[in-house]
C-alpha cells in the first residue's frame, strides 16, 4: 500500500478543522417535513410524480469502522458504526448490513458520525447512539438516538454537549453504557464535558456525581466505559502517565481510581476494555495517543477483579521501527481465558490481531495465518499484488455463539472469519465512501467513473458490483481532486489526485486504464486540485488548490501531459470547467470576486465576463449543460441558481429555485429537447433541502428523494445517466454513490 493512508481522509477534524469547514456546510438551509413525494414551492411536483427506487453503487466499505459489535443475547444481530457514515444493523438472514441513519436529513449532517453505542441485553431489540461528528465550536450539539425495533424508528434526545466520532479518538470505547443495574440508566462519556447520566433511558442527561476527572476543552475525556459484573470502570484519555487514568463505581455515586493500574508513556490513554465473566478478569488496550493515528507505544494488562491485582499481557511489546498502539478487544463470552487484541497505526510491519486462549500467557498472530480473499472489493488490494491485513484496527468483536467468528474493522473495511484462517470483507450494505466526483460517460461499458476521498478514482463497469479493477492505478492515488471527460471524445479522460507516484493521468479507453502524465508541475505534489479537458480532448487545464484551501497558478497542456505552461489570467484555486461543443472554451468562476472568466483560446488566456455575482464562498458550482455551446448555470448556496445562455456574458437569477449546492445533468425526458436537470436544493419558502428533477429547464421540478433517504450533507456532486432518463448519481459525505431511479 502506497503512503496515502486513511488519514486524508478529508473531513477529519482537529487539526484539519479548516479543511472541515470547506468541505461541510456552514449554515445548513431550514429543513421541514415533506409532504407525500414532494413538497409544495416553486411550483414542485409531488402529488403525480413515480416514485423513486434508491439504492448504493456497490463499492463495499472504503471507510473507517471505529466500532462493531454482536449483540450478547441474540444469535446473529451486530452493528456497527462509522466515523461519518452513520449506523448499520446486520441482517443475517440477507447476509449483509442495513444502514439505520440515511433518514438524517440536511440539517443533521453532523449526526451520521456515531461516537458510540450501546445494546440492552435484558431487552434485544433496544440501541442507543451518541451521535456528532465534530466537537469544533462550528459544530451542533450532539444528540442519542434511542430506538425500541433495533434501530428502525427512532426517538432523539437532543444533547447540551458536542460530540466527535470523526475526531482522534473515535476508534476508542465505547463510550456509551447501560447500566448492569437498571436497564433505565445509562452513562455517556464526552471528551469535553465528563461523564454524563442518565436514569430515564436516555431522555434527559445530567453530569454524573462524584466522578473524579475534570475535563477540558481540549482532550479526550472519557474513553471508554465497561461493566465488569455491577461494577462500572470509565477509562480517562487526558492522563499524563503517571496521574491515573482508570475509574470504577460500585454503586454509581462514589468514584475511585483503580488500585494499581499501569502508568508509564505506553498505557497512558485506556483505549477500549472487555471483561471475561468466567475468569473475572477486565482486559484493557492502552497507546500513548487516542488513535487512530499518531501512536507509536502501547501495552495490553488485564485486572483480576476479585482481589485487584494486574498483569501486563503485552502480546509484543512495540520497540525500534516496529512502533504500534493497540486498539480493539473482545473476549470469548463462552471460553475463560480466550481473548483477541489488535495492534493499531503499525504501518510498518501492518497492524495484527493477536489471540489467546489462556489468558494472554501466550499469544498467536491472527495476520501470521491469514488469507485474504477480496474478491469482492478487489480496490482492496491498494493496487498492490495482494491486500494487506489492515491498518487502523480499533473495533474488534467475538461472536458470542462462535468463538471462531471474528470481525474487525479497519480503515477502509470489516473483515471476518468463522474458522481463523481464512478472510473476508464482511460489507455487503456498508457503503461509507465520501465522493467528490461523478461522470456519467455518454457511451462505453461504464455508467459511471467515480472520484473519492482515500480510494482514489474507480470504472463502475456494474452498479451493482464493486468495480472488477479496484481503484484506478498507474499511477494509484489516493483521494481524488479531479476527474474530467471529453465531450466530445468520451474515451478521453483526465484525473488528479494525491499519490506518492504522481498526481495526474490520462486515459484513451473511457477510464479502463490510465498513463501517468510523462510531466507536471511543481506544485501538483502538494496541491493538486480540479482539472479539465476540453471537448475534443487536446487541451488540458489543471487547477491547483492545496489542502488548506491555498489556490496557485493554473496550468495548461496541449499535449496530453508531456509539458505544462503556467496560466496567469487564470483565477488561482478555481475550477476549470470546459465547454462541452466548442473546444476553445473554457470557464472558470472567481468564487472569490463573484466573476466569470472565459477563454476563447483554448485556455492560453482568461477575462472577466460576467460581474457582481455571489461571492465569498469556495463551494459555489459552475456547470456546462451537454450539447449546448456556452450554456452554464452557476450554484450559489443559499444565493440561488443562475444561467447563462451567451457563454457567461450575462446571467439570470433562475425564479423556480431558492437554494442550489450542486447541480448536473441527464438523459432528456421523452419528447424534450433539453436534457434533465438535477441538483440538491430547495425551492421557494419554507420548502426542504432535497434532491429535485426538471425536465423543463428549471421552470418546474419534482422532489425525488423521500424522507427516508436523505444521508446528510449532499451539495459535493449530482449527474444524471445520459443514456437512462431519470437516472441520477448522487455523491454524499460517508454514505457512498447513491443513484436513483423511477420505479
Amino acid at each position: 500500500m502506497s503512503a496515502f493512508r486513511p488519514h486524508r481522509r478529508a473531513v477529519l477534524a482537529g487539526a484539519a478543522a479548516g479543511a472541515a469547514l470547506a468541505a461541510l456546510p456552514a449554515a445548513p438551509t431550514p429543513a421541514h417535513a415533506a409532504e407525500g413525494a414532494g413538497a409544495e414551492g416553486g411550483r414542485a411536483q409531488g402529488g403525480g410524480a413515480t416514485p423513486y427506487r434508491w439504492r448504493n453503487v456497490v463499492i463495499g466499505g472504503t471507510g473507517f469502522i471505529t466500532g462493531v459489535m454482536f449483540h450478547p443475547r441474540v444469535r446473529g444481530l451486530a452493528y456497527a458504526r462509522t466515523d461519518i457514515g452513520g449506523a448499520y444493523r446486520w441482517d443475517d438472514r440477507a447476509a449483509r448490513w442495513t444502514p439505520l441513519l440515511d433518514h438524517l436529513g440536511w440539517d443533521d449532517w453532523n449526526l451520521l458520525g456515531v461516537e458510540a453505542m450501546a445494546v440492552d441485553p435484558a431487552h434485544p431489540d433496544r440501541l442507543y447512539l451518541a451521535c456528532g461528528t465534530y466537537a469544533q465550536s462550528w459544530a451542533g450539539n450532539g444528540a442519542i438516538l434511542r430506538s425500541d425495533d433495533r434501530g428502525t424508528t427512532w426517538r432523539r434526545t437532543a444533547l447540551t454537549v458536542k460530540l466527535g466520532a470523526n475526531e482522534d479518538g473515535r476508534g476508542t470505547g465505547e463510550r456509551l453504557l447501560i447500566d448492569p443495574r437498571d436497564s433505565g440508566t445509562l452513562w455517556l462519556g464526552t471528551r469535553h464535558d465528563g461523564l454524563l447520566r442518565s436514569t430515564d433511558r436516555g431522555t434527559t442527561w445530567a453530569p454524573a456525581p462524584g466522578f473524579p476527572a475534570a475535563p477540558t476543552a481540549g482532550g479526550q475525556g472519557v474513553t471508554l466505559l465497561v461493566a465488569a459484573g455491577r461494577t462500572l470502570y470509565a477509562g480517562w484519555g487526558d492522563a499524563d502517565g503517571t496521574a491515573p487514568n482508570l475509574f470504577r463505581t460500585a454503586d454509581g455515586r462514589t468514584w475511585e481510581a483503580v488500585p494499581g493500574q499501569p502508568s508509564g508513556t505506553a498505557a497512558r490513554v485506556p483505549v477500549r476494555a472487555a471483561y471475561d465473566p468466567h475468569a473475572r478478569e477486565l482486559y484493557v488496550t492502552y497507546a500513548d495517543a487516542p488513535g487512530p493515528n499518531g501512536q507509536s507505544a502501547g501495552a495490553v494488562h488485564k485486572l483480576r477483579t476479585t482481589d485487584g491485582r494486574w498483569t501486563d499481557v503485552t502480546p509484543l511489546a512495540p520497540g525500534g521501527t516496529d512502533t504500534f498502539g493497540y486498539g480493539g478487544v473482545a473476549v470469548d463470552a463462552r471460553r475463560p481465558g480466550t481473548v483477541v487484541v489488535s495492534t493499531n497505526n503499525r504501518w510498518a510491519a501492518v497492524d495484527t490481531l493477536f489471540r489467546t486462549t489462556d489468558g494472554g500467557r501466550t499469544w498467536t498472530s491472527l495476520k501470521d495465518s491469514a488469507v485474504l480473499d477480496v474478491s469482492e472489493t478487489p480496490y482492496l488490494a491498494w493496487g498492490e499484488e495482494q491486500p494487506k491485513f489492515g491498518w487502523w484496527i480499533q473495533a474488534v468483536a467475538v461472536d458470542p455463539y462462535d468463538a471462531r467468528h471474528i470481525l474487525y474493522g479497519t480503515g477502509a473495511t470489516l473483515y471476518g472469519t468463522r474458522d481463523l484462517e481464512h478472510w473476508a470483507p464482511r460489507i455487503r450494505g456498508l457503503e461509507e465512501s465520501s465522493v467528490t466526483q461523478l461522470i456519467s460517460p455518454p457511451t462505453g461499458a461504464a455508467h459511471l467513473l467515480s472520484g473519492s476521498r482515500d480510494i482514489g478514482v474507480m470504472y463502475h463497469e456494474r452498479l451493482t458490483a464493486s468495480p472488477a479493477r479496484g481503484m484506478a492505478a498507474n499511477p494509484v492515488s489516493g483521494s481524488a481532486t479531479g476527474l474530467a471527460q471529453a465531450a466530445r471524445r468520451p474515451a478521453c479522460v483526465v484525473r488528479a489526485g494525491w499519490g506518492d507516484h504522481g498526481n495526474g493521468a490520462s486515459s484513451r479507453d473511457g477510464g479502463r486504464t490510465w498513463a501517468p502524465f510523462e510531466s507536471q508541475p511543481a506544485t501538483a505534489e502538494d496541491a493538486p486540485g480540479p482539472i479539465a479537458v476540453n471537448a475534443d480532448g487536446s487541451v488540458l487545464l489543471w487547477s491547483f488548490v492545496h489542502w488548506d484551501g491555498t489556490g496557485y497558478p493554473a496550468h495548461r497542456s496541449a499535449d496530453d501531459g508531456a509539458s505544462w505552461t503556467e496560466v496567469p489570467s487564470f483565477p488561482k484555486g478555481a475550477t476549470p470547467v470546459a465547454d462541452p461543443v466548442d473546444p476553445a472554451l473554457f470557464y472558470a468562476y472567481d468564487t472569490d470576486t463573484g466573476t466569470l472568466f472565459a477563454s476563447t483560446d483554448g485556455g492560453l488566456g482568461f477575462t472577466a465576463r460576467a460581474g457582481g455575482l455571489p461571492a465569498g464562498d469556495s463551494q459555489f458550482k459552475l456547470a456546462a449543460a451537454p450539447g449546448h455551446r456556452g450554456d452554464l448555470w452557476l450554484s450559489t448556496k443559499e444565493n440561488g441558481l443562475y444561467r447563462s445562455t451567451d457563454g457567461g456574458t450575462s446571467f439570470t437569477r433562475v425564479a423556480s429555485c431558492r437554494a442550489s449546492h450542486t447541480l448536473g445533468f441527464g438523459k432528456a425526458a421523452d419528447g424534450a429537447s433539453y436534457p434533465a436537470v438535477y441538483q440538491v436544493g430547495s425551492l421557494g419558502a419554507g420548502t426542504l433541502t432535497a434532491v429535485y428533477r426538471s425536465d423543463d429547464e428549471a421552470r418546474s421540478w419534482t422532489r425525488i428523494n423521500d424522507d427516508r433517504h436523505q444521508w446528510g450533507w449532499t451539495a459535493e456532486t449530482i449527474t444524471g445517466d445520459p443514456r437512462v432518463h431519470g437516472r441520477v448519481y448522487l455523491a454524499t459525505n460517508g454514505r457512498g454513490i447513491q443513484y436513483g431511479e423511477p420505479g
